[in-house]
């Protein structure tokens, strides 16, 4: 199978938009999927003190007016947390900062943040309120979107991409990625890697629709036991049996929430997901089929 590949930077890691080569429509569907980064980057970064979501939670306690795209995402996080039963939580932006994750990842590897403050709490999303574009956090709160907001730009992208004319679009953001549109025949290759080794594959997946989303305590870390997947049981990084959770999902949102679930909730969570889990023992448990 020929493809065509455009890639770049953004939301902290490398974007791929991959699609059947030969295709006039790619170019356009290039320009797109970027595009569609750099407004989602804006709308949801920490990171940027210009963003919306730097805006709303400058004014915690406050209404603030955002726009339908943010009014949309947090809403949508609310949802997935109260799904969750509040194992996904987008405010444990407080928490994150007090491990030391207080700036944009290469910074603090530059810096070699050690945590140097007691955790802080989570849990108040249930108190975030959402009328129309007109949007509260409760005082004190703070959203963080990151691996969310990603794998929702993620299917807004490839969707988006396909809407330019292109038969099928995979998008792939650090790993997190959606295959959009009709899926080639056989699907599409996907390697999934060790977490302790990220040039070793751990297994290969054939994805013929849908997304795919990692979460692991291996990634983003800075230090022994610190890491950027809190657990909002006790505002601390997550120290569980499981290093690493692959799930499939029909959006890559989803998906996002289910393998932060899956981490947190421990191999049971196979239960409920089509997942890979690796555990800290080197374990490997699946309930999705390899290529």
């Amino acid at each position: 199978m020929n493809t065509a590949t455009h890639s770049f930077r953004a939301m902290g890691t490398d974007v791929r938009l991959v699609a059947p080569a030969g295709q006039a429509a790619f170019e356009r569907a290039a320009w797109v999927t970027r595009a569609t980064f750099e407004r989602e980057e804006m709308r949801c970064s920490r990171f940027r003190g210009d963003s919306e979501l730097s805006m709303v939670n400058a004014r915690a306690g406050t209404w603030t007016e955002v726009s339908e795209g943010l009014s949309r995402i947090v809403t949508a996080a609310v949802q997935a947390a109260r799904g969750t039963q509040g194992r996904f939580d987008p405010t444990v932006l407080p928490a994150m900062i007090a491990s030391g994750y207080d700036r944009d990842f290469d910074e603090v590897l530059a810096g070699a943040r050690a945590a140097l403050r007691p955790s802080a709490p989570c849990g108040v999303w249930d108190e975030i309120q959402v009328r129309g574009r007109m949007l509260r956090l409760p005082p004190g709160a703070a959203l963080d979107l990151g691996g969310f907001a990603k794998g929702w730009t993620v299917d807004l992208a490839a969707e988006a991409a396909v809407a330019t004319g292109l038969p099928w679009a995979l998008v792939n953001a650090g790993g997190d990625l959606r295959l959009f549109g009709r899926a080639p025949e056989g699907g599409i290759e996907v390697s999934v890697e060790d977490p302790e080794d990220p040039q070793v594959e751990l297994v290969r997946l054939r994805l013929t629709a849908g997304a795919l989303a990692t979460s692991s305590v291996t990634r983003r870390a800075w230090g022994p036991g610190l890491h950027h997947l809190i657990d909002p049981a006790t505002g601390r990084s997550a120290d569980g049996p499981v290093l690493q959770a692959t799930v499939w999902a029909p959006s890559c949102a989803q998906a996002e929430v289910a393998a932060k679930d899956t981490v947190l909730s421990g191999p049971g969570a196979l239960e409920r997901s089509a997942a890979i889990v690796v555990l800290r023992d080197g374990e490997v448990h699946s309930s999705l089929e390899a290529a």
